[in-house]
């Protein structure tokens, strides 16, 4: 799995295109919104399991990138009694090196990808923090208040 983790003072997302004609909402409803925490884009890929998902849970709710008292980054999403706002996108697996289109080849099929999407989110709500979601699958606008800038690459096979 991979992520992108951006620190936020606010993030929504909202849906559009096939996910409202799938009834899942209605064009430009928010369906996630969190005020202080983590904007989390979740990629799965192929060979991915429940330990990835396991690991990033974990990752996510301990990272300290959150200042303490002295500016210092100590605290965690947790310390800090955040939100998680987790966005499923499969192309964090996307594939740059060759040509101009991107390949996603790496990205995990779209059924295992869910569970695993759900599974990380589930992890965190058992960990207390409360989690928002877009709709997997869908075409997302997603807004934020990015606090810093701060913003983190993580990935569970520890590639970067």
């Amino acid at each position: 799995m991979r992520a992108v983790i951006q620190r936020v003072s606010a993030a929504w997302v909202t849906v559009s295109g096939p996910a409202e004609k799938r009834g899942l909402a209605k064009g430009g409803q928010i369906v996630g919104q969190i005020s202080k925490g983590l904007l989390v884009y979740l990629g799965v890929g192929k060979g991915d399991t429940e330990a990835d998902a396991e690991y990033m849970a974990e990752k996510l709710a301990g990272l300290r990138i959150f200042a303490d008292n002295e500016g210092k980054m100590n605290l965690s999403v947790q310390d800090v009694k955040g939100d998680v706002l987790l966005v499923s996108n499969f192309t964090l697996h996307g594939d740059c090196r060759n040509g101009r289109r991107p390949g996603f080849d790496a990205a995990c099929e779209p059924v295992l990808a869910q569970q695993l999407y759900d599974k990380t989110a589930l992890m965190l709500a058992e960990k207390g923090l409360k989690v928002e979601k877009g709709i997997f699958g869908a075409y997302m606008q997603v807004e934020n208040v990015n606090d810093g800038p701060i913003t983190f690459l993580l990935d569970s096979q520890r590639l970067f």
